[in-house]
């Protein structure tokens, strides 16, 4: 379960950091597209993984 939990928002966590620092290195194009990365693998992420928690809550019935 907890193993579950780090895919879902792990490497957005990192995405997000990488986008920080190109923040602070005034890099925008590429804080730009690790912003966006973040954002596609949250959706994604939470969509799969969401699916998988919820099957695993209702098979344990």
């Amino acid at each position: 379960m907890v193993i579950i939990i780090l895919l879902l928002v792990g490497p957005a966590i990192a995405f997000l950091i990488l986008a920080l620092v190109g923040l602070a290195k005034k890099d925008k194009k590429m804080a730009k597209l690790f912003f966006i990365l973040m954002g596609v693998y949250l959706l994604i992420s939470f969509g799969i993984c969401g699916i998988m928690l919820a099957n695993f809550s209702l098979d344990t019935k």
